[in-house]
């Protein structure tokens, strides 16, 4: 007997630990045909037209009214609601997949679906975490149809994850998050095993910003320091002071750190220069302090630039905050994945030095992210995130949709029983 024939109503389901939301072989094997075709063909940021229309066209096939987000690509789609539209009521879960892919060549040399555009892969798992909330939505949808689905539930295919400061402020500038109470999301671990999951509370990915500093001077002569400006010098002091001074006026479990990845001045051996330049990232475990940076380190570098007798001009760019998980969200996803696979299959992970988006809806609604094994069982080593010959065990898709549609049903039965 399947899961989904032993269930009852999603309130009974909650509790007697049978939900229902598995997926059928023929279900499988769509999503695997979908995300592979997404693989052949990788989109960058803001760029993902194919990609929101093959979503578009499926959830359109499942009877759903999915809306592009007004920047162009990307959708939201409601499940459970009059016309496809949020009229008010306890609010619901949203359920956020990222569609974008990365700037690099696909160098999967056997590979049937690799990518076929030069350049451009989805080496980062977004066709794997695009496929698992569109499965949920059909998977969803049919519960709905049953009258099966206690609450509405939000589908969010937001575009353009890999572009600072990623495409989330501007689907929430579109309206995705009206109506919404939570959200939830996956994110490719290919140190996890398929099958499993990896949860923290608190943060699980950490702020990244980019620093750009522009120093200049009157420039002279070798022989004669004194006379001007030793730009050479205060760049390297600002290299090399900035780092200490700022990681002395923070708390140092925070965790902020400012890494140069460039410096550039002169072209003569006797000749000081009129012009310097550095670039590099600031990254930051904690959130109040990732607040904090922009000021912090404006400051340290206009006191070393003062203190040589260099003009400074500081281009701070605001990356992403960290992601961090609210720890009642966080054990509502404990709970379905022990539900669905024991609780064997939840495992506790790090915090990652990688940036997430995800972030950003995070400032407005409590949330969280798990990492999806993506490790075929028994795998050494494993394709690491941002390789062109990353892939995934395509197992974890069924893993994904089956979390978040056990998700979704034991939040909604909460709200609708605290409505």
């Amino acid at each position: 007997m399947s899961r989904e024939s032993e269930a009852g109503q999603p309130g009974e389901a909650v509790t007697s630990g049978a939900l229902p939301g598995t997926l059928s072989e023929e279900l499988r094997a769509e999503l695997v045909a979908f995300r592979r075709d997404l693989h052949m063909h990788p989109e960058l940021g803001n760029q993902e037209f194919r990609t929101t229309a093959a979503i578009r066209a499926r959830l359109e096939k499942a009877g759903l009214t999915p809306r592009i987000l007004d920047i162009g690509t990307g959708l939201v789609c409601d499940i459970g609601t009059a016309e496809g539209e949020w009229r008010g009521g306890p609010p619901m879960l949203a359920l956020r997949a990222d569609i974008d892919a990365l700037p690099i060549p696909d160098t999967k040399a056997s590979c049937a679906y690799r990518s076929t555009v030069p350049g451009r892969a989805h080496a980062c798992g977004h066709d794997v975490h695009t496929t698992v909330v569109l499965g949920a939505g059909l998977v969803l949808a049919e519960l709905h149809r049953q009258g099966r689905l206690p609450h509405p539930v939000r589908l969010i295919f937001q575009p353009a994850e890999e572009v600072l400061p990623g495409g989330a402020p501007d689907a929430i500038e579109s309206g995705v998050l009206e109506g919404v109470g939570s959200i939830i999301g996956v994110h490719c671990d290919p140190k996890v095993d398929a099958g499993r999951i990896g949860l923290r509370h608190g943060a699980i990915t950490s702020a990244c910003d980019r620093l750009e500093v522009a120093l200049g001077g009157p420039g002279g002569h070798t022989a004669r320091p004194h006379l001007t400006t030793d730009l050479v010098t205060a760049a390297a002091k600002v290299a090399t002071e900035v780092p200490a001074l700022v990681a002395r006026r923070i708390d140092a479990r925070s965790g902020l750190a400012v890494t140069w990845g460039r410096i550039e001045s002169g072209h003569a051996c006797n000749v000081i220069p009129q012009h310097a330049e550095l670039s590099g990232t600031v990254r930051c475990l904690d959130l109040e302090a990732w607040r904090q940076a922009p000021d912090l380190v404006h400051g340290a570098i206009q006191e070393i630039a003062d203190l040589y007798r260099a003009k400074s001009e500081i281009n701070y760019i605001r990356g992403v905050p960290p992601v961090v998980n609210d720890p009642e969200v966080t054990d509502l996803l404990t709970a379905a994945m022990t539900l669905r696979r024991g609780p064997h299959s939840v495992e506790d992970t790090q915090q990652s030095l990688g940036g997430e988006d995800f972030s950003w809806y995070l400032e407005h609604v409590p949330g969280a992210m798990a990492r999806l094994g993506v490790r075929t069982p028994g795998e050494r080593g494993g394709r690491d995130l941002h390789q062109g010959d990353f892939d995934a065990d395509e197992s974890a898709i069924t893993v994904g949709v089956e979390l978040f549609t056990a998700a979704a049903l034991m939040d909604g039965a909460a709200r609708e029983q605290g409505a």
